[in-house]
């Protein structure tokens, strides 16, 4: 049995698209890192159930499976997100046998469309977080790469013309893949 979540909608901080902050995508007892930025949830599971229609324990397992079992999103944040997206009309709820089977709507199928790059851009954090979800805490040297990073975009605040942004996105995702995949290999040198 589904365990009752009171609605306390009104005293929600939200951020960005209407998810709250606190607890949003982290494991199970919020233990571990933040494995979705907000609104990642939404969209994935939108484009899971736009593949198909699937109850909410069917979308839990295969948000787990993604994550090869390292990540097992509870359903705590699972289910107020499909009522979330059940209440903007972009997915329809049938009742049956007291389990909702969740089903694209025209209107949800349209968003999945329009934020295609979103989407991947959900996929390949769900690979970077995969292994970090694996491995171990970060070296201190790497945490201060990290904050570096994140101070040279707190200062570029306000300079984000179109091209300066698909320059820095396409920086950060290339860093991104590289990371995961390892170092390239070294070109092979023309045989003589």
């Amino acid at each position: 049995m589904r365990a009752h979540h009171p609605h306390h909608h009104p005293h929600h901080r939200e951020h960005g698209d209407g998810f709250e902050r606190r607890g949003g995508g982290r494991e199970r007892g919020g233990r571990g890192p933040r494995v979705f930025a907000p609104g990642d949830l939404k969209l994935l599971l939108l484009a899971l159930i736009a593949a198909q229609p699937c109850h909410g324990y069917d979308l839990i397992r295969q948000i787990e499976e993604m994550f090869d079992g390292a990540y097992s999103p509870s359903p705590g944040v699972i289910y107020p997100t499909l009522t979330f997206l059940e209440e903007s009309d972009h997915i329809l709820g049938d009742a049956q046998g007291g389990k909702k089977l969740y089903s694209i709507t025209d209107a949800g199928r349209q968003a999945v469309a329009d934020q295609a790059v979103a989407l991947d851009g959900v996929r390949t954090r769900i690979d970077v977080s995969k292994r970090s979800l694996r491995g171990h805490d970060r070296p201190p040297e790497i945490h201060e790469a990290v904050h570096n990073l994140r101070h040279a975009l707190q200062l570029h605040h306000g300079r984000w013309s179109p091209e300066e942004i698909l320059r820095v996105r396409e920086l950060l995702n290339a860093t991104a893949r590289a990371i995961v995949d390892g170092p390239s290999p070294a070109p092979a040198e023309t045989a003589q």
